[in-house]
């Protein structure tokens, strides 16, 4: 069965998604912020058959989040390099890593954000570049932008608050 595609939406969640909604692209994009570069890192780390790291490789390239360099001619072999685009994505990662901690491992994190110089656990904070204030307080909402369509319009009217929000 064919999935539906979401790169022509005029949602910016959804078109994300399309670039990088499956889960062995967001782990190779974890990996590639763990350093590793090339085809056998990324398969051994992962234990993804070969056709499909090859497919998620190359449609991770295609986004322009990965860039492919070679490194060797015989045989051919490619590094996977992060872009300024892919780079881009390490705060949802970093997010999302915080949020499973957070959420779905009662044994405790495995994995930590940690301040690279003192060591200190740290947590991420989405906050507002120009107030400084966090983002997930009441005084934040969605709102259509300069190229909503009148599809996205109509369903943010009729949008209810979340909590701790109030309606505009």
């Amino acid at each position: 069965m064919r999935r539906t595609g979401f790169a022509d939406m005029p949602c910016p969640i959804a078109r994300a998604l399309e670039r990088v909604g499956e889960w062995w692209s967001i782990l190779i994009l974890r990996d590639a912020f763990g350093g590793m570069t090339r085809f056998d890192e990324f398969q051994a780390s992962l234990g993804i058959a070969p056709n499909m790291l090859t497919r998620r490789l190359n449609a991770l390239v295609e986004a322009g989040l990965l860039e492919r360099r070679p490194y060797s001619e015989r045989p051919p072999r490619h590094d996977y390099v992060l872009t300024p685009r892919g780079r881009d994505f390490r705060p949802v990662l970093l997010a999302l890593l915080a949020w499973g901690n957070r959420h779905f491992a009662p044994e405790g994190a495995a994995v930590q954000i940690v301040d690279a110089r003192t060591g200190a656990p740290a947590e991420p904070l989405l906050v507002d570049r120009a107030s400084l204030r966090p983002i997930d307080s009441a005084d934040f909402t969605l709102a259509p932008g300069p190229a909503a369509g009148e599809g996205m319009r109509r369903r943010l009217a009729r949008r209810r608050p979340g909590p701790g929000e109030e309606r505009p």
